[in-house]
């Protein structure tokens, strides 16, 4: 098949020479075969999920905050550009952006942590684990295959961060994780996309919640500096505006500064296959300077918002919600709907924790006081 993005880069993902899907298929022609990854995922159920699980706040508390679902939008948006510069294949790093957060818990990172600590005995709980065993196990929907079938650099790069333990029973695509050896270029770009997008948005998210101001923000550099030119430039724009026009700043500048750091670190090794970028050093990356603003922010928004005690009241009821369905389903699998019961037969444990993980905030709420609340309908 001739790939259709003739223009890549001589190290980047070529659709045309991938390494293959578990189940052989015929070729993809008229779409690449990362054109085919995307549209997978892109008519996913765990994709579709997404609009109901959340980062930061809870779905129910407001209309406007981030959701998986736009997050996932938002990162694929910065992949893109990020790939389209360096000449990546952007359809491949779409396919990583939209699937990154397939597998994510409802309720956000404490979701994970409980059901982690949940299955602590049965063999754990990753959420980037999860997202390649929806695409791989868990989607039904082709008659030949369970999952999706990826090509392998879509699997590959959806697994950011894999335990020694499990990437041995991984096979090929775990391998990495014991040799010490990078993923592609476009995998690569989308973790540091996927940074970028959701410290700047939790900036956005937590102001307008009003769990963090303007004036805390101040002590950070990053903000701090992008904030005094808005205001010199406009200094009659009201709020939302202003805070607007000084995220999308520190957005461009850290977009602009990791470009240009890969770009450096790719003429340093000189890359000259995909092979080679596996075997170098991280190659996408921000410069010193830029990298510590960066982690500056993060250590603000962990302090001030996502400890903040409203935050963590909400955490603490999403704890105790997932812990008392865990426990109820585990002591009864009949609780759970036919197709979690029948893989409860295999592994009960781990079918539990696929039915839980797979939730939205909402319907883990509603499953919740289904089995609790005596006045609540089955």
């Amino acid at each position: 098949m001739t790939d259709l993005a003739p223009q890549l880069a001589k190290f980047a993902a070529q659709s045309a020479r991938t390494l293959g899907r578990r189940h052989p298929e015929p070729a993809a022609a008229p779409r690449s075969e990362y054109q085919r990854d995307r549209d997978r995922i892109v008519h996913s159920t765990a994709f579709r999920r997404l609009e109901y699980k959340t980062q930061v706040f809870v779905n129910h508390e407001g209309d406007l905050f981030r959701t998986r679902l736009t997050h996932s939008l938002e990162v694929a948006q910065i992949g893109r550009t990020l790939a389209r510069m360096l000449g990546l294949d952007e359809d491949l790093t779409e396919t990583l952006a939209l699937a990154h957060d397939l597998g994510h818990t409802p309720f956000g990172h404490v979701g994970q942590d409980v059901l982690n600590d949940c299955m602590k005995e049965h063999g754990g709980f990753e959420h980037n684990l999860q997202s390649l065993r929806v695409v791989d196990e868990l989607e039904q929907k082709y008659a030949e295959f369970e999952g999706l079938n990826l090509t392998f650099e879509a699997r590959e790069g959806i697994l950011k961060h894999c335990s020694l333990k499990n990437a041995a029973k991984l096979g090929e695509v775990g391998r990495r994780f014991i040799e010490g050896r990078q993923p592609s270029l476009e995998a690569q770009a989308t973790n540091l996309a996927d940074e970028i997008a959701y410290n700047n948005h939790d900036v956005d998210d937590g102001l307008r919640s009003g769990l963090i101001s303007v004036e805390q923000l101040e002590q950070v550099d990053i903000f701090a500096r992008h904030l005094d030119i808005v205001r010199g430039l406009y200094p009659k724009l009201n709020d939302r505006r202003l805070i607007h026009e000084t995220v999308r700043r520190m957005i461009n500048t850290l977009v602009v500064d990791l470009l240009e750091q890969t770009r450096r670190n790719i003429a340093r090794h000189q890359p000259e296959s995909l092979d080679d970028v596996r075997g170098c050093p991280p190659l996408a990356a921000f410069s010193p300077g830029v990298l510590e603003q960066h982690r500056e922010l993060k250590r603000f928004l962990f302090q001030n918002l996502y400890r903040h005690y409203k935050v963590a009241r909400m955490s603490e009821k999403a704890q105790r919600l997932l812990r008392e369905l865990f426990q109820a389903f585990s002591n009864e699998p009949r609780l759970m709907p036919p197709e979690h019961r029948a893989r409860a037969d295999l592994d009960p444990h781990r079918a539990v924790a696929d039915y839980i993980a797979g939730m939205t905030d909402r319907y883990a709420i509603r499953e919740h006081r289904r089995i609790y609340d005596i006045e609540e309908l089955a």
